[in-house]
């Protein structure tokens, strides 16, 4: 159920502190590919790609919309601790990370993709929690949370 909720998202909220631990929340689209992470291509002039590299922790969350939900107090949502990592440019890993999002999100990735503040940040999940609502939360970790691999765009 966890996979089926995330499969309808294309971004994805996030919270990341700076090194002198100031937070910010912000979003991102983002594509998946077959090692259980999520990938995000972020512009260094935005505050949280600073804080990524400086703080390589992230927290992530998927929320269901306001409008699907019968009651706002127990929205469902999917939330991932997890640890982020700058990628190569031009290494075969970003160069198919960056196929997948021209093929997800089109062609305003042949306007950001050869931009060099643009940093692919690789987000790899150390657990997770699904929240289907009320005294509803599922821990998912170790081969639950691996059960996620099988929802990703590729």
């Amino acid at each position: 159920e966890a996979g089926e909720f995330l499969a309808g998202f294309r971004s994805l909220l996030m919270a990341t502190v700076s090194a002198d631990g100031v937070p910010d929340a912000s979003y991102a689209p983002f594509v998946r590919i077959d090692d259980n992470a999520f990938y995000v291509n972020l512009s260094e002039l935005a505050t949280h790609t600073g804080n990524l590299l400086a703080t390589p922790r992230v927290s992530i969350l998927f929320l269901q919309s306001e409008d699907d939900s019968k009651q706002l107090f127990a929205r469902k949502r999917l939330g991932f601790d997890a640890d982020a990592a700058l990628g190569e440019r031009d290494s075969p890993r970003w160069c198919q990370v960056m196929d997948l999002f021209a093929d997800k999100f089109g062609d305003i990735m042949e306007l950001i993709r050869p931009l060099q503040d643009f940093k692919l940040i690789r987000i790899q999940p150390r657990s997770a929690v699904y929240v289907r609502g009320f005294a509803q939360a599922y821990p998912l970790e170790g081969s639950e949370l691996e059960q996620l691999r099988q929802v990703h765009d590729l």
